[in-house]
């Protein structure tokens, strides 16, 4: 645990080495990389998990769970644990943890040497959006549902285990990788007082008039830093690269076969070969 912002702030460690910060996505918590920290450790890099403020066992205060304040917190976080290194680190995401890690690089560049988003796509505010089909309905409706005053609270308090057992269920293409324990976990993490609230707080921010005007704003300026977007065949696929367009100046994309949300745990190796090759043809002095 480390104070940041006046929020404590949960994060695993392991390894040494080059350090490596990776951030969770909805409605996970840093459990989600646990395959991966080892294949990251044995290429001999320190890896750090970190849980936002809302995630997990971080603080979950009554305000503050935005893009912009929880990308504070990681730039404070990368200060006080003594991560800041010139030139920035790598920093690994998926799904939520990717808005805010595009937040982060934003904002302060230089936290950041190589980014990774892993299949969350980054809106258009301008863009006209037609009525998804059914793939991709079951693909991206929470977003919408996440947004809406009171009623997935409503829904979901109490009934937190079948809610999550179907976002895995439906939105992985191995969903059987996401097993028993995992599932508990995400249970146990998502069911404590306060989580809920924030992460609906994250949506309702990001995708609100205020949330998506610092979004437009960001977009004006692409990000310096190297970029990798890896995709799941059965998850997002080639709309991730497509949301990326003129987002920054050095950008690789990669499409995982066979894998489909939650790429952490259905296809950690893949994942991991993907990161690695990308930082191969992007050394320190990319930038």
């Amino acid at each position: 645990m480390t104070q940041v912002n006046g929020v404590r702030l949960h994060y695993v460690e392991a390894g040494q080495g080059d350090p490596v910060l990776l951030l969770p996505g909805w409605p996970q918590d840093w459990y989600a990389w646990r395959k991966m920290v080892p294949l990251l450790v044995a290429q001999h890099r320190r890896v750090i998990v970190l849980d936002p403020r809302g995630y997990g066992d971080s603080g979950k205060p009554a305000s503050g769970c935005d893009l912009d304040t929880a990308a504070a917190d990681v730039h404070g976080f990368i200060a006080a644990t003594g991560l800041a290194r010139p030139g920035g680190i790598d920093i690994v995401t998926h799904d939520l943890g990717a808005l805010i890690g595009y937040a982060l690089a934003s904002a302060h560049p230089g936290d950041v040497r190589r980014l990774v988003i892993g299949v969350v796509t980054i809106p258009d505010p301008n863009a006209t959006t037609p009525i998804p089909d059914e793939v991709t309905n079951v693909k991206t409706w929470h977003v919408a549902f996440n947004r809406l005053p009171g009623l997935p609270e409503a829904l979901m308090q109490g009934r937190e285990r079948v809610f999550l057992n179907w976002l895995f269920d439906h939105k992985a293409a191995r969903p059987a990788k996401i097993d028993a324990a995992a599932r508990d976990e995400y249970v146990r993490a998502f069911s404590a007082p306060g989580t809920m609230g924030a992460f609906l707080s994250y949506y309702r921010d990001a995708f609100g008039p205020a949330g998506l005007k610092r979004l437009g704003e960001r977009r004006a300026t692409p990000l310096p830093m190297p970029v990798l977007l890896v995709g799941g065949k059965e998850g997002m696929g080639e709309m991730l690269g497509e949301s990326f367009q003129g987002l920054a100046t050095n950008v690789q994309a990669v499409v995982l076969d066979g894998c489909g949300h939650y790429q952490p745990e259905e296809c950690p190796v893949e994942f991991t070969g993907a990161i690695e090759r990308f930082w191969r043809s992007t050394p320190k002095s990319a930038r």
